[in-house]
């Protein structure tokens, strides 16, 4: 089990990585930055280099962010366009990174309209020439293992489309792929197990899951209106009948103690019931026999708090470093109630340094 920083990989900071006792590191790389700076510069590409040759285990995914655009066409100059941004990043992280996965959240990242074969084709443009790179760049003694990456939401079988099948088909029957990535944010922890339940099946035998993102956040949305018990605004000093983003809105005007974060939280029912969540998952995903790795949530970033309200969703309640809600500790950010349960999962034993 290792950190997640998704695109805050400039967040990363090695004391807390001691202290949570990680190994794996994880974050992504938005392919639109080369077209501003050489991908050499990007923190991205320059932090998670340099937690490999700290001597961590590394996960790099490449995110096509096309949302607002529709996807090229093979042969199009757009599509030259996107493999020439390969083609720039791919020799930074080729051999370097222990694990590449060719995409972040497709079904996410595109616009719905598109979710279709349009999607499929895109990705299955990009993963060939990644695997062309890599075999020309280090052949079948390569140290970087590709994944694709990453699928969401198909706990709901109306999320489970002819594109999704034909992900797992194009993961399946191509030999240099090594397996899928899969996003579990769910309402409810046992929905997880829909998200194997469907991959397993698709993958060859001797290929493996990732889990680089999940969580409960759909559940912590739908609280957020709820008022927060009295046996903590009793204690605390605040109104009956103040709502759940109020007192978080409070915490990230003026960060609570580590202790008064964890009475918080512990207060409202509806986390409280799931403080094993981190266990059960992993019991669930190594359960398969079939996890390569997992990672979560490691550090609340700014953009997790800025326009703070009631509609706002609630990632920063999955972090395990609570750096914008709770107070420093000195030089380390303030840690969450997640935060012993990650550092009792880590079972792999840390690198010696290279």
């Amino acid at each position: 089990m290792g950190a997640n920083f998704n695109q805050n990989l400039d967040a990363l900071d090695y004391r807390e990585l001691n202290e949570a006792r990680v190994r794996w590191v994880r974050g992504f790389f938005p392919m639109p930055a080369v077209d501003k700076r050489p991908p050499a510069k990007h923190f991205a590409i320059r932090t998670i280099s340099d937690a490999a040759r700290r001597g961590h285990d590394t996960i790099l995914s490449l995110k096509f962010p096309y949302n607002g655009t529709s996807f090229p066409k093979p042969g199009s100059p757009r599509m030259r366009a996107e493999l020439v941004r390969l083609n720039k990043v791919l020799p930074l992280v080729m051999g370097k990174v222990d694990i590449l996965t060719i995409g972040n959240e497709p079904f996410i990242e595109s616009k719905p309209g598109e979710r279709d074969q349009r999607l499929n084709v895109f990705y299955e443009t990009v993963a060939k020439h990644v695997i062309g790179f890599r075999n020309k760049r280090c052949g079948v003694n390569c140290g970087t293992a590709l994944y694709m990456g990453a699928l969401n939401r198909i706990h709901q079988p109306a999320q489970r489309t002819p594109a999704v099948e034909r992900w797992m088909a194009f993961v399946r029957k191509t030999p240099e792929i090594k397996g899928v990535d899969i996003h579990p944010h769910v309402p409810a922890s046992r929905d997880a197990k829909a998200f194997v339940d469907y991959i397993l099946p698709r993958m060859r035998k001797d290929q493996k899951f990732l889990v680089t993102e999940f969580s409960l956040m759909p559940l912590w949305r739908q609280h957020m209106t709820d008022s927060v018990p009295v046996s903590f605004t009793a204690k605390y000093g605040y109104p009956k009948g103040i709502k759940v983003w109020q007192v978080i809105k409070a915490a990230i005007g003026t960060p609570f103690s580590e202790r008064k974060w964890a009475d918080f939280l512990g207060a409202c029912p509806w986390f409280a019931k799931q403080s094993g969540f981190l266990r059960e998952q992993m019991k669930l995903y190594r359960g398969t026999g079939r996890l390569a790795v997992a990672t979560y949530a490691f550090k609340q970033d700014d953009l997790m708090v800025q326009n703070w309200g009631p509609k706002k969703d609630p990632w920063l309640l999955n972090s395990v470093y609570a750096r914008y809600t709770v107070q420093p500790r000195g030089k380390l950010s303030g840690r969450s109630p997640w935060f012993h349960d990650f550092r009792a999962l880590q079972k792999a034993p840390a690198r010696q340094p290279k």
